[in-house]
C-alpha cells in the first residue's frame, strides 16, 4: 500500500468534481436563444428522463411575443433533440408608434400596425445538441409545422445562454436544477401550472427530508415573475405546505383505465389504413395509440383533417387490440374521435369515446 494514500484520495476527489462539473455544464436543461425559421426565439428546456418540458417565446421585443408550452424528448445516444409547441398560453402585442398627425389607435383601427408577432403557427423542431468548445452549446437543426414532421419551414439555430429576457415559473427549475429541482414531481407540477399561467394556483412545495427549512415555489400570478421564498416548518395546520400533485404518465392511464371494445374489423391484404378525426366541434382533444399493449403513437391532436396511420397486415397477430387513450378531454368532454378504417378496399366507421375511466378499443381480426 502507498505511504501517501491521502494523495490518491485528493486526486480522485478532483477527478470526480471535474466529471460532475463537465456533466452539469453540458445539460440540455437551460435557456436557449436564437432563431427558428428566421423568427427570434427564447426557449426554456427542462429535461425529465428522456422527456422535455418548458416554454418557447417567439418575439419582436419583450412586450411583443407569443408564448407556447412545449413538449419533446431527448436521445442521449445521438444527441437528437425534438420538441414541439404544444399550447399557445400567452400573447402580447406591442402598441405601434404613432405617426405625425395620427395616433397609435388610428393605425390599429385601420389595420396598419407595422408589428407582426412571430410564432403565429406552432412549430415542431428537430436539432442536434452539440458543444463545439469554449463553453458554447448549440442546438442546430430544422423546423416543421406542428404537429407532424412533414412540412419544412426553416432552420433552427439556438445557443445556450445564462439569463433570458422573459422571466417565468421555469426559471426556478433551471436555476436550481442541479440542487434538487430536477425532482420529477416538481417538474410535473410546474408543467401543469405553466399550461394555465393566468390561473391562481395554490402554493406548491418542494420538500427535502431532514431539513429545518423548506423552499416553497410560488408560481407567477398573471404577469408577476415567480418568487422563491423560505419558510420555517411549523406544526400549525393553517401553514401546512401542500405536496406537488403527481401527473399521470400516458402509460399509467393506459394500464389503469377500463378498455371498452368499440368496433371489430376483419383485416386482410397488405395493410389497413386508419384515419382519426375530432368528432363534431374541434376542442383540442389529444390521444395516444397502443397496439397490443405497446404505445405506437402519442400526442395525436385531433382535428377536422385526418391523422392517418397504416399498419402492415403481415405484422399483425391473429387478434389485435388497438387502444385509443385520451391524453386530455379537450374543452368539451369526453374525448371523442371519428375513425374511418379502410381494409381490403372496404370501409368501416366508428365513434370512439375515451374518458378518465375508459379507453376505446378497435379489435383487428385477421381473416
Amino acid at each position: 500500500m502507498s505511504k501517501h494514500p491521502s494523495k490518491y484520495f485528493l486526486i480522485l476527489f478532483f477527478l470526480s468534481a471535474f466529471s460532475r462539473g463537465n456533466t452539469f455544464g453540458q445539460m440540455i436543461t437551460g435557456t436557449w436563444k436564437g432563431q427558428i425559421d428566421k423568427n427570434k426565439v427564447e426557449l426554456k428546456i427542462i429535461q425529465k428522463g428522456d422527456s422535455l418540458y418548458g416554454t418557447s417565446y417567439y418575439y419582436q421585443s419583450p412586450t411583443d411575443y407569443r408564448r407556447y408550452s412545449i413538449k419533446g424528448y431527448f436521445d442521449g445516444q445521438t444527441n437528437e433533440t425534438i420538441w414541439w409547441d404544444d399550447q399557445l398560453i400567452e400573447e402580447k402585442k406591442a402598441r405601434p408608434p404613432a405617426r405625425a398627425g395620427t395616433d397609435g389607435d388610428d393605425l390599429v383601427g385601420r389595420g396598419k400596425s407595422i408589428f407582426k408577432t412571430p410564432g403565429k403557427l406552432p412549430y415542431l423542431s428537430s436539432a442536434d445538441f452539440n458543444c463545439p468548445g469554449s463553453g458554447k452549446m448549440l442546438l442546430d437543426g430544422k423546423a416543421y409545422l406542428a404537429p407532424e414532421k412533414k412540412q419544412f419551414k426553416g432552420n433552427v439555430n439556438l445557443e445556450k445562454i445564462e439569463t433570458g429576457i422573459f422571466p417565468d415559473e421555469w426559471d426556478f427549475i433551471i436555476d436550481n436544477y442541479t440542487a434538487g429541482a430536477n425532482d420529477p414531481y416538481l417538474i410535473d407540477s410546474v408543467a401543469a401550472i405553466s399550461g394555465n399561467p393566468f390561473a391562481n394556483p395554490e402554493v406548491i412545495a418542494y420538500q427535502k427530508p431532514d431539513l429545518k427549512k423548506e423552499q416553497v415555489f410560488i408560481p407567477e400570478k398573471k404577469n408577476t415573475p415567480a418568487e422563491v421564498i423560505t419558510k420555517e416548518k411549523t406544526e400549525s395546520p393553517e401553514k401546512v405546505i401542500q405536496q406537488p400533485v403527481k401527473i399521470e404518465a400516458i402509460e399509467e392511464k393506459f394500464v389503469k383505465r377500463e378498455k371498452v371494445i368499440a368496433v371489430e374489423i376483419p383485416v386482410s391484404g397488405d395493410s389497413i389504413e386508419l384515419r382519426f378525426y375530432d368528432n363534431a366541434e374541434i376542442d383540442g382533444d389529444s390521444i395516444s395509440l397502443f397496439l397490443n399493449d405497446k404505445m405506437i403513437f402519442q400526442h395525436i391532436r385531433l382535428k377536422g383533417s385526418a391523422y392517418t396511420i397504416k399498419l402492415p397486415v403481415n405484422e399483425l397477430q391473429p387478434i389485435n387490440e388497438l387502444v385509443m387513450v385520451a391524453e386530455n378531454l379537450g374543452s368539451i368532454p369526453p374525448n371523442t374521435s371519428y375513425m374511418l378504417a379502410i381494409a381490403d378496399n372496404k370501409r368501416y366507421e366508428a365513434i370512439l369515446n375515451s374518458t378518465e375511466k375508459t379507453s376505446a378499443v378497435i379489435r383487428l381480426i385477421k381473416k
